[in-house]
């Protein structure tokens, strides 16, 4: 006779179930095939085998423990339980769930439980022992399958940290400017398909988990001021800019992936001219303040007959001058948009005239005029 936890089960009872434990594997793994989706097609695969193995492995254990007479017999539920474990973290790289590999034992546990209390009752096991029995069968099927969900957890866990700090290289690398082959490298080690075309996005950091975007996304390591920095591939940028609006992000161009840092410096030049949303919508305010010392110096220069003027008068002049050359000499329009009569238009043109003579007839002196007033 064999006792576990105060169970005595026949001897000839637990020979009888080893004995048919080969079919009952293959009936298990039948009752999971069929009433488990995501393992309808796993047993023509590599993992088929080794999950096959993994039943044959959990039964036999429980049957010696079942029958246990000996410290030493406690390495077979041992290895019942790591093969469980190892199980979850196959699982976990096959990218089944922990709710089919939990669904999976517990139709284990059913199947076998049917099967193993009929051949408990042909040999004459009574209702305590059954009730016993039972407990101790559902008992291990509950070790069994912890060990496999921390398998799939641990597995899970090492997988996507590993696989992180390789984004995080190709991230590094892209932003870096490395050489195309190292970059190319990068994405292949970190099992990420190049796109054609990558946007660079500042967001909020509190904003991140709201902006839908892409699970192939790429996020920078660092957070920038608040920002976090994403390089989204080939987004549909309207689709993009709804996504974005109203969330105080800045989105640049999109660029060949390889030249994702010029999208980068863009986004980050608008983020501090304090500009939103969409850089290209932005130009001519991002070429204009490319070189700020270089525009205070264009604007000193062109602007200089307006210097000795009173400020307020110097005002009105200049925004008049910026409304004639935005208008092209357009008087009614240029009235209109400063929100003044015509005549005062005529006006304050014909002061910019005797200030600046003939040179409001000059190509180069307009230009100048043109992107000291933007």
């Amino acid at each position: 006779m064999a006792r576990e936890r105060g169970l005595t089960l026949p001897a000839e009872a637990v020979r009888a179930m080893r004995t048919e434990l080969p079919d009952l594997a293959d009936a298990v793994v039948a009752a999971i095939v069929e009433e488990v989706p995501d393992y309808r097609d796993a047993f023509s695969g590599p993992m088929g085998q080794t999950i096959s193995n993994a039943v044959r492995l959990a039964l036999g254990g429980f049957l010696t423990l079942a029958a246990r007479r000996r410290p030493s017999d406690r390495r077979t539920t041992v290895l019942a339980t790591e093969g469980s474990y190892q199980l979850g973290r196959g699982e976990a790289r096959s990218g089944r769930s922990t709710d089919a590999l939990l669904a999976a034992y517990r139709i284990g546990a059913r199947v076998a439980w049917r099967d193993l209390s009929s051949t408990a009752v042909r040999h004459g096991v009574g209702a305590d022992v059954l009730a016993g029995f039972a407990e101790l069968v559902f008992a291990y099927i509950d070790e069994q399958s912890a060990a496999a969900v921390a398998g799939h957890t641990d597995e899970t866990e090492t997988t996507g940290r590993v696989r992180q700090q390789l984004l995080d290289r190709l991230t590094e690398l892209l932003l870096e400017g490395a050489a195309p082959d190292d970059v190319a490298r990068a994405a292949e080690r970190a099992g990420w398909t190049p796109p054609t075309t990558l946007t660079a996005v500042l967001v909020p950091e509190s904003q991140v988990r709201a902006v839908d975007v892409s699970t192939a996304t790429l996020r920078a390591p660092a957070v920038e001021e608040g920002d976090a920095l994403l390089l989204v591939p080939d987004a549909r940028r309207p689709a993009l800019l709804r996504t974005l609006a109203e969330r105080g992000a800045v989105a640049g161009p999109a660029v060949p992936w390889l030249e994702v840092g010029r999208s980068v410096r863009r986004a980050r030049r608008a983020r501090a001219l304090g500009l939103t949303l969409d850089t290209e919508a932005h130009l001519p305010t991002l070429v204009l303040h490319a070189d700020e010392d270089a525009l205070a110096d264009l604007r000193a220069r062109a602007l200089a007959p307006l210097a000795d003027l009173r400020p307020v008068t110097a005002e009105k002049l200049a925004d008049t001058l910026r409304a004639w050359l935005l208008h092209q000499g357009r008087r009614d329009d240029v009235a209109q948009a400063l929100f003044v009569h015509p005549q005062t238009v005529r006006y304050r043109v014909t002061q910019l005239r005797e200030l600046y003579g003939d040179r409001l007839e000059d190509p180069d002196t307009v230009l100048a005029l043109t992107l000291a007033l933007g």
